[in-house]
């Protein structure tokens, strides 16, 4: 009985992997970018087909390079949902552009596996299709490809068992693994035992390794001995996870796996080190916020102009600072290339005086003036006859100016501050927008998608202030949106529209 249910065991396996097998062979359809390439591997005495999908940023001759995945089993079955997943995580800037190649099979059972089995026909070629990796596809993609040399190796089943023996035998040729339900199980979970032996002495070059599990399952797949292993044995530079996963199946797993792995592989990198304000004027004694909003894990900061350093302090939400600072924050990721850093400057002066209120304003809204400058920073707005004016009052709606695209708005007047204290502005504009408080330029709007919004502070005393916005507007995705804390909404973080009532302008 125990035989026959091992041979049915046997002959499931061996169906899901000619199942495999020939979905291995599917090109992945409709999939901008894409290559169809081949070489003729001499180690595999074959000619082997590869599928090359660079990033959509992708302009040849630009000398951008970029990391590269390889995706095992490759085609429609694999790569098309790692393509799908990978695109979805860049756009939510958690991991950079990527090339993927799609390492398209022949026999499964013959490439993936490290060892012959009688039962399983052709098994044990993984050495050679590790070294046709390693010696043919790797250095030809290097070759004709822009690839930084930094590259992610990703396998599910078969293909996951076989991504964990080459980090054991190829230390230095993936800077990470993602192994998706590996089958560990292998002749007497083989993999697991190489790497018990092995793991130990190894010298690796910060490498990650991310192994998905099903709790189901772990025994079976021998996932817990491979824990159990990386526990006692992984080297100091490998930064590994295991992760289980319920109510998922072989297959299905695929999917919450290789969105996690990427995260994972990628952790600490973000699109923008987003943090308000971004620069000001601040009094010599008098504290000040600086605030963040987003995830704060993986963030470091220093106030002495010195790079910050793993040791140097986390950031929190609110960091109170006092007096003139350069306060540098850095974001750590798994691969350094990724650390970024941010800077924002804080100059102690003496805060401005207010102006007396000229006979002539009146509050309610302030001054505009709209002209048609192409959308031009650059322009001379002193020599250009403006097209239209009036009042930023309760009926104001820029929509109803006579473009919609390419021009200069100015905005200007009077600002009634009601109490003292430091007071933030915040803007989101275009670029080379420029917001003056108190005759200072105190923001110039270079941002983008990743960081829209800019900030200052000033401190303020009760009494009146000039302010002018010069908005140059050219991209259509981008709108003209400003606010200002006063002091009464700091602690609550609660930036607010000017109040028309606090707003005046020249009748």
């Amino acid at each position: 009985m125990k035989k026959c249910i091992y041979s049915l065991s046997i002959l499931f396996f061996t169906l899901i992997s000619v199942v495999s097998v020939v979905r291995a062979q599917d090109t992945v359809l409709h999939r901008a970018h894409g290559r169809l390439d081949s070489i003729h591997s001499i180690i595999l005495n074959q000619e082997r087909l590869i599928q090359v999908f660079l990033p959509l940023d992708y302009k040849q001759g630009d000398g951008k390079k970029y990391d590269v995945l390889y995706v095992l089993d490759g085609g429609n079955w694999n790569t098309g949902l790692v393509a799908d997943v990978q695109h979805f995580v860049e756009n939510e800037g958690l991991m950079p552009s990527t090339i993927i190649v799609s390492v398209m099979g022949i026999d499964r059972n013959v490439e993936l596996t490290p060892t012959h089995l009688p039962d399983w026909k052709g098994s044990g070629g993984g050495p050679s299709f590790l070294s046709y990796i390693k010696n043919e596809l790797i250095p030809y993609i290097n070759r004709n490809y822009p690839s930084d040399g930094d590259n992610t190796l990703w396998g599910h089943s078969l293909g996951g068992m076989f991504v964990v023996y080459a980090m054991i035998n190829e230390p230095d040729l993936f800077k990470s693994y993602i192994a998706v339900d590996p089958s560990i199980w292998w002749d007497h979970s083989y993999v697991a035992k190489q790497a018990a032996a092995k793991l130990r002495g190894q010298i690796l070059q910060n490498s990650t390794l991310f192994i998905a599990g099903r709790e189901s399952a772990l025994s079976e797949m021998k996932t817990d001995t491979m824990e159990a292993v990386l526990k006692n044995a992984a080297p100091k530079n490998l930064n590994w996870k295991v992760q289980v996963y319920t109510g998922e199946s072989h297959s299905s797993l695929r999917f919450k796996a290789t969105y996690d792995g990427l995260r994972f592989t990628y952790d600490g990198l973000r699109g923008a080190i987003a943090f308000h304000p971004m620069n000001g004027i601040v009094l010599k004694d008098k504290p000040y916020p600086v605030w963040f909003f987003d995830d704060t894990v993986g963030l470091h900061y220093t106030l002495d102009r010195t790079t910050p350093t793993m040791a140097s302090p986390n950031v929190r939400q609110t960091i109170m600072v006092t007096g003139s600072r350069t306060v540098t924050f850095r974001a750590f990721s798994n691969r350094s290339r990724y650390d970024q850093t941010a800077t924002g400057v804080f100059i102690t002066e003496k805060a401005p005086s207010p102006v007396k209120l000229p006979k002539n304003f009146q509050p309610g809204g302030f001054n505009y003036t709209y002209y048609d400058t192409k959308g031009d920073s650059t322009a001379d707005l002193g020599k250009l006859k403006s097209l239209e004016t009036g009042i930023t009052g309760k009926d104001f709606d820029m929509d109803k100016l006579p473009a919609k695209n390419n021009y200069t708005l100015v905005i200007d007047g009077l600002l009634e501050v009601k109490e003292d204290g430091y007071y933030m502005f915040m803007l989101e504009a275009d670029k080379g927008s420029k917001l003056y408080v108190a005759g200072k330029l105190m923001i110039t709007w270079e941002g983008g998608y990743s960081t829209p919004i800019y900030s200052c502070i000033i401190p303020l005393a009760k009494g009146f202030y000039p302010v002018r916005l010069e908005y140059y507007h050219r991209n259509p995705d981008f709108k003209l949106n400003w606010y200002y804390v006063p002091p009464g909404n700091m602690a609550a973080k609660n930036p607010v529209p000017i109040p028309l009532e606090q707003q005046y302008g020249w009748k």
